[in-house]
């Protein structure tokens, strides 16, 4: 019963979203509001019946129904509740199920949100968005079918994939990694909308930027929830190797960097309209691509499911939103123009006019910054897949290229971050720029400086302490200025002052706590570098090993048998200053699936140092073990940072009080 079902739920979905996109385009095109009604009920339609075909999946992989083909593949009667239910996106038909479902919640929420407002754009962005829906219902329905009735039913399933069962990450990592690349769409759509309707004013960027701050919000946090799943779950220490999938994720969150600076300029001087427009265009695109490396099976990783059919039609999909997109940019790139007032192309045209010490300036340096830095990573990460497909030729480009080549455009980028917030809208006399940038700078050498007696002569770690520091202490500044100007003015205390401050202008303050994040991520991935202490050891019972200021104890081993798998536990006592800790248990975990053991390491987490240990074997009886042991100072700076980040992001997004007025309007 429930193959039918769920296949009838995707069906109405390919149904609602068809009527949807034309009527949606033909709203637009003729502003019929019979035309956006039916749009907006086909949305909503379109997002009801997608989600209650998810909702069905998730209750046959509970109900270990093994008639449904998706079941079948990654079910078990083994597994626990907890993984059972979140294997809906541990495979390729599932995971592109719930894609579908995060789909439909955008969809169903812009439809739901922006009601009867800005009629003129919302149309064509329903009409667009509805597009993209056919094509990724369409592949539910068909190639990608998780619904497929398995005749006769299964007695048992193999059981999701056993890296993917180890750990709690695998429940909120990829969630966070749909909101973030699905909700792209929104913005996307908008954008078209824009260049459909021929025009782009302030009434349509500000919920444009709201819309493409959620999702960006959503793809900072689930990087971040990728490295720390890696760091905790892969044993070997660290959390970001360049990997290709991991790379997908990076490559839009740099374009979407540089369009939520960028969009700044357009709302502020009304420039650098199409510019905006094609770093939002190129994030949707690298979503998709993104999408596209993790289905279609190209690279081997750890992140990426099996070979499968879908990489072509993906690949096809995407050049044919590259096209559509490069074609309405190149149609209405002077109607955009030209509501700036003058028909010039402001970005070869008007950047030698701007004064040296303008913040539209350094946002647009800023921006080039972002796009080579994409298009390094892009390179690198695609590179030895063209050199396969042109002459067979199997390259690997790892680490050293991706680390030479990253580290100095991420320092400027740092120097930019630090540079931009200090000086304003327009342009800035050269000795009050002194004064603002010249102090804070001579603190963030003697930082650098400071640095060297602790780690010796490393140019890269001194330099990006000092930038860090210099940054940071401006953008700091940057909150400071405003309340002391309250309390000049006004005569306000100090929390008052801050209060009526940040009322006034929170978005900024957002943003400013935002780079904070960065600064704090920066500092975590310097020091995690640049100071980790690292040993292997083999111990048996009762024998120590020290790492830095810790010293851990081998215990002994044990088996714990579960009925998904059975581990072997090292228990390790670790003491720090004479003082006991706790007790470390790395382990070794062997699936029925797998012939090698998955390893998981354990970690004791601080603000300041990790203790890392991963079990790397133990004796048959368990007479001795092998141990990775690793001190890794400010990692977890890392993780907070990406949540400042996040949460700078929140309070940008929350919209002005005149913002508010005009949505009630």
């Amino acid at each position: 019963m429930i193959p039918e079902l769920g296949r009838f739920f995707v069906l109405a979905s390919v149904a609602f979203a068809s009527m949807g996109a034309v009527t949606g385009i033909a709203a637009g095109a003729t502003r019929s509001l019979q035309g956006w009604r039916w749009a907006k009920s086909c949305a909503l339609g379109f997002a009801s019946t997608i989600i209650i075909a998810n909702i069905l999946m998730i209750y046959a992989l509970i109900s270990h129904d093994f008639s449904v083909g998706y079941v079948a593949k990654v079910g078990s009667l083994d597994t626990p509740l907890y993984f059972t239910i979140v294997s809906l996106w541990a495979s390729l038909d599932g995971s592109i199920l719930f894609w579908g479902g995060i789909l439909g919640v955008y969809v169903g929420m812009f439809a739901w949100i922006e009601g009867d407002r800005r009629r003129e754009y919302t149309p064509w962005t329903l009409g667009v968005l509805l597009l993209i829906c056919v094509f990724f219902s369409m592949l539910v329905a068909s190639i990608a079918d998780p619904f497929a009735r398995v005749d006769p039913p299964l007695t048992d399933g193999p059981g999701p994939n056993p890296l993917l069962q180890n750990h709690w990450l695998m429940a909120v990592h990829p969630p966070f990694l749909y909101l973030g690349f699905v909700g792209m769409v929104v913005p996307y759509a908008m954008g078209c909308a824009a260049l459909l309707a021929g025009r782009l004013d302030a009434g349509w960027l500000s919920p444009l930027r709201r819309w493409f701050l959620v999702p960006w919000a959503f793809l900072t946090i689930a990087i971040m929830l990728g490295g720390w799943w890696s760091y905790e779950v892969l044993g070997w220490g660290g959390y970001w190797a360049w990997d290709p999938v991991e790379n997908a994720s990076f490559l839009p969150w740099l374009t979407g960097t540089a369009f939520l600076h960028s969009v700044m300029v357009t709302q502020r001087r009304n420039r650098l309209k199409t510019w905006t427009l094609l770093l939002l265009f190129a994030t949707f695109l690298l979503t998709l691509f993104g999408t596209f490396l993790t289905r279609s099976g190209v690279f081997n990783s750890v992140h990426s499911f099996t070979q499968s059919d879908i990489g072509p039609i993906f690949l096809g999909f995407i050049a044919v939103v590259f096209c559509v997109s490069a074609v309405l940019v190149a149609m209405r790139e002077g109607a955009l123009e030209g509501e700036s007032g003058d028909g010039e192309d402001w970005v070869t045209h008007r950047i030698g006019r701007l004064h040296p010490l303008s913040r539209e300036l350094y946002i647009f340096l800023q921006n080039l910054a972002f796009t080579l830095f994409m298009l390094t990573v892009l390179l690198g990460t695609v590179f030895p897949l063209v050199m396969e497909a042109w002459d067979g030729t199997r390259l690997s480009i790892g680490q050293p290229y991706f680390d030479r080549m990253a580290l100095p455009i991420g320092l400027l980028l740092i120097a930019l971050m630090a540079i931009g917030p200090a000086v304003p809208w327009g342009r800035m006399k050269s000795d009050r720029a002194v004064r603002q940038l010249l102090m804070p700078f001579g603190v963030g050498a003697l930082a650098g400086l400071a640095t060297i007696p602790l780690i010796g002569f490393a140019p890269y770690a001194a330099f990006s302490v000092a930038l860090c520091t210099w940054a940071g202490l401006l953008n700091i500044n940057e909150f400071v200025t405003p309340v002391r100007q309250r309390m000049r003015s006004k005569g306000e205390s100090a929390p008052k002052a801050m209060a009526g401050a940040f009322r006034r202008a929170h978005r900024r303050f957002g943003g400013h706590i935002a780079h904070l994040g960065v600064i704090m991520v920066v500092l975590g991935v310097t020091a995690s570098k640049g100071f980790q202490v690292s040993e292997e050891v083999t111990l048996t019972p009762g024998q120590s090993v020290t790492v830095g200021q810790y010293s851990a104890v081998f215990t002994g081993a044990e088996t714990i048998n579960e009925p998904h798998r059975r581990s072997i536990v090292a228990n390790v006592v670790v003491h720090e200053g004479g003082s006991e800790l706790g007790v470390l248990k790395p382990r070794l975990n062997y699936y029925k699936r797998q012939r090698e053991p998955i390893g998981t390491p354990d970690v004791r987490p601080g603000l300041t140092n990790d203790l890392y240990m991963s079990l790397l074997s133990v004796a048959p009886d368990n007479s001795w073990a092998a141990l990775r042991v690793m001190r890794t100072p400010f990692v977890s700076w890392i993780w907070i940072g990406t949540l400042v980040i996040a949460f700078g992001s929140f309070i940008a997004l929350w919209p002005t009080r005149r913002e508010r007025d005009k949505g009630r309007a």
